[in-house]
C-alpha cells in the first residue's frame, strides 16, 4: 500500500485565537496534538499581515514538530530571512499578492525562472527541500524542474469545482501533470480544498502522490468529529 502523507494546515486555528485575542486556542499545542494524533507533517502560511499565524509562532513550532515542517508563503526578503533561520524541512513557494485571501493560482514559472531559481538554490544551500506551488500545465511542471525545485504542489482547487459533475474529467489534468513531474523527477504533493469528499478518488488516481496538505476543510470538519476523528478520517482517504 502507497502511503501518502498527510500534512495539516493549521493557518485556521491561528484565526480563531486572534479573534479573540489571548491563546485560546493554544496553535502550539493543536499542532503537537495533530501529530499524537496521526498526521504526517504541519503546514503553517505566515502572510505579511499575520492575520492567522505569525512570525513568532513560526519560531515556537520550530521545536515542537517532530514530523514534517512545511512553510508556505510568497519568498518576499521577510519570508526568506524567517525560512532561512527556521530551517523547516520543506518551503512550498507560492505567488500570492500581500493582501490576498487564499492561495488562488500556482506559479507562471517561465517569466519567473531567474527569480524562482535563485529562491531555490538559497533553499538547498540551507538544507531545506525546495516545493513550487503551480497547476497542471505541463509546459510550466517542466519549467518548474528546470528551476531547481525537488517538488512541486499542485493547486487542486479547479478539480474540487468539477468534481461534483465530471469527478473523471476534473482528475484526468492531475494525472498527466503527475506523471510528467515524476518524468522530471520531481515530488508530488497537492493542496487547495482537497475534502472528506473528494480525496480519496483523487488519491486513487493521481499517481506518484507524496504528500497533500489540508486546512481548511479538515479543521471545519473537526468542529463536528473532533479532531481525533478528522485525523484519522482524512488519513483513511489517503489509503490507496
Amino acid at each position: 500500500m502507497a502511503k501518502i502523507n498527510l500534512s495539516v494546515n493549521i493557518n485556521k486555528v491561528a484565526t480563531l485565537r486572534n479573534a479573540r485575542g489571548g491563546n485560546m486556542p493554544d496553535v502550539e499545542q493543536f499542532a503537537a496534538d495533530c501529530e499524537a494524533l496521526g498526521a504526517d507533517g504541519i503546514t503553517v502560511h505566515p502572510r505579511p499581515d499575520e492575520r492567522h499565524i505569525r512570525r513568532d509562532d513560526v519560531f515556537k513550532l520550530r521545536p515542537l514538530i517532530t514530523t514534517e515542517f512545511n512553510i508556505e508563503g510568497y519568498p518576499s526578503e521577510e519570508f526568506m530571512d524567517l525560512v532561512l533561520k527556521v530551517k523547516p524541512e520543506q518551503v512550498t513557494l507560492v505567488p500570492d499578492a500581500p493582501d490576498v485571501l487564499t492561495s488562488c493560482a500556482g506559479w507562471n514559472v517561465e517569466p519567473n525562472a531567474e527569480f524562482l531559481t535563485g529562491i531555490v538554490e538559497r533553499l538547498k544551500e540551507h538544507g531545506i527541500r525546495a516545493s513550487i506551488f503551480v497547476g497542471t500545465d505541463i509546459d510550466n511542471i517542466k519549467a518548474a524542474a528546470a528551476v531547481g525545485a525537488d517538488r512541486i504542489e499542485l493547486y487542486t482547487e479547479p478539480y474540487a469545482t468539477m468534481f461534483d459533475t465530471d469527478p473523471e474529467a476534473a482528475v484526468e489534468p492531475f494525472v498527466n501533470a503527475a506523471i510528467t513531474a515524476r518524468k522530471c523527477g520531481l515530488g508530488i504533493n497537492a493542496g487547495h480544498d482537497l475534502n472528506l469528499r473528494n480525496l480519496h478518488f483523487f488519491a486513487q488516481r493521481v499517481p506518484h502522490l507524496s504528500e497533500v496538505s489540508i486546512g481548511h476543510h479538515l479543521i471545519a470538519d473537526a468542529l463536528y468529529l473532533g479532531i481525533e476523528a478528522t485525523i484519522k478520517a482524512y488519513k483513511d482517504a489517503l489509503k490507496i
